[in-house]
C-alpha cells in the first residue's frame, strides 16, 4: 500500500516541487498540502496521512508548534525540512524534541550534489518513516525532576537489566543516525555525574548541527558533553560528539588517549562514519570497548563492530521496537555481532551496571 503524505510549507513553489518528486515514486501518494501550521493540524485530522513533511518557519503557526499539537491530537510521523544554519539547527532540534522523527535539508543540493540521488533519499526517508505510523503515540507527561547540585535533572525509574559480562570496559563508543538525537539523549541524561568511563559518539548530522546538539545535551546531562576538537583527551564522564562533515579517530594508548578530528575523504558516504571511529577505537582499546549501535538507516557501524568483536570487545544493538529506523542495528544483529539487544529505555542502566 502506498504511503499517504501531507506536504506542509508556506511556499507554493516548494510544495509543488516536493509533491512532484514524491509522486514519481509509485509507493507514495500525496493526499494533500497545507500552507501553515494551523492548516497542517486541520488536514492531519481530516486526511489522517501516514507521513507529514513539515517546514519550520511559516506564518500563523510555525512547524514546531504544529508538530507539538499534531503529536498531542493525531500522532503522525513527521519529517522536518530544515535550513543548514545555526538557527536552523536549534529549530530542528526543537522539532525533534516536539516529536518529529527525522529531518532533511530544505535545499536539495545540500542532500546530495546528484539531483536524482537527492530525490531518491527524500522518497526513501518518507517511505521508511511511514512504516512507523503504528508506533506513534500521544506524548506522555515528562517525569518529575529533582534539584541537585548540578541543576535540575530528570528522575528515572527503570526495571533492572541483566548483563552477564563483567570487567574490561575502558571506553563506550556509540554510533547512530536517523532517530539518534532522541536516542542519545535518552541514554546520556540517565548517566550519573560520576560515570567512570569516557564516551565517544558518532551521529550522522550536518556540520552546522553538531555544535548545537552537543551544547543541548550538555545542558540536559549530569555528565559533560562537547563537540570533539582535535587533541581532546578522553576523560571519565565526558562524552565527545564527532563533528559533522569530519571524521573522528581515537588515537594514542589506553589511559592517555585523545581524539583526532580530520577532514573526510569526499568519496565517503558518512561524515562522520561509525565504522571509521569504531576501527580506530579497536587500535587503542582492543577487547576493552563497549560499542553500541542505535537507530539509523543503512549499515554504518557493522564493519567497525565486526573489527571490535574480533578482538574481544563487546557489541550492543538497539531493538527493532524502539528504533525509528531499524537499519544500522539490524545490520549488526543479522551479522551475528550483537552481544546484547536492548530497548532504548534499558541502555543507561545497563551501561552503568556493565562498566
Amino acid at each position: 500500500m502506498a504511503a499517504r503524505v501531507l506536504v506542509v510549507d508556506d511556499s507554493g513553489f516548494f510544495r509543488r516541487r516536493v509533491k512532484e518528486i514524491l509522486e514519481e515514486d509509485p509507493l507514495i501518494t500525496v493526499v494533500g498540502d497545507a500552507a501553515n501550521g494551523q492548516e497542517a493540524i486541520d488536514k492531519a485530522a481530516e486526511l489522517k496521512p501516514d507521513v507529514i513533511t513539515m517546514d519550520i518557519e511559516m506564518p500563523i503557526m510555525d512547524g514546531i508548534k504544529a508538530t507539538q499539537k499534531i503529536m498531542a491530537s493525531n500522532p503522525t510521523p513527521i519529517v522536518m525540512f530544515s535550513s543548514l544554519t545555526t538557527e536552523g539547527a536549534k529549530a530542528t532540534l526543537d522539532a525533534l524534541d516536539a516529536g518529529a522523527l527525522d529531518f532533511l535539508p530544505k535545499r536539495f543540493e545540500d542532500i546530495s550534489q546528484d539531483r536524482d540521488e537527492a530525490k531518491k533519499l527524500l522518497c526513501q526517508t518518507v517511505r521508511t518513516i511511514a512504516s512507523k505510523k503504528h508506533m506513534m503515540r500521544k506524548p506522555v507527561a515528562a517525569k518529575p525532576a529533582v534539584s541537585t547540585a548540578a541543576g535540575t535533572k530528570p528522575v528515572t525509574n527503570k526495571a533492572p537489566v541483566s548483563i552477564s559480562k563483567t570487567g574490561g570496559i575502558e571506553l563506550v563508543a556509540i554510533g547512530t543516525s536517523t532517530g539518534g538525537p532522541l536516542a542519545l539523549q535518552n541514554i546520556l541524561v540517565n548517566l550519573p555525574a560520576d560515570f567512570s568511563k569516557p564516551i565517544v559518539m558518532i551521529q550522522h548530522m550536518p556540520a552546522t548541527f553538531t555544535p548545537a546538539f552537543a551544547k543541548r545535551l550538555d545542558q540536559l546531562c549530569k555528565i559533560t558533553v562537547k563537540e570533539a576538537e582535535d587533541g581532546d583527551t578522553l576523560k571519565p564522564g565526558v562524552a565527545l560528539l564527532a563533528p559533522g562533515g569530519k571524521q573522528m579517530l581515537v588515537d594514542g594508548r589506553a589511559g592517555n588517549a585523545v581524539v583526532r578530528v580530520i577532514d573526510s575523504e569526499p568519496s565517503l558516504t558518512y561524515k562522520p562514519s561509525v565504522d571509521i571511529t569504531f576501527r580506530s577505537v579497536n587500535k587503542v582499546f582492543p577487547a576493552k570497548a563497549l560499542a553500541i549501535v542505535l537507530t539509523g538507516m543503512g549499515a554504518d557501524g557493522r564493519e567497525g563492530a565486526r573489527t571490535l568483536k574480533a578482538q574481544g570487545s563487546e557489541i550492543w544493538a538497539q531493538d527493532e521496537d524502539s528504533c525509528v529506523v531499524y537499519g544500522m542495528p539490524a545490520a549488526v544483529v543479522e551479522a551475528g555481532l550483537a552481544d546484547k539487544i536492548l530497548n532504548i529505555n534499558e541502555f543507561a542502566q545497563a551501561i552503568v551496571k556493565r562498566v
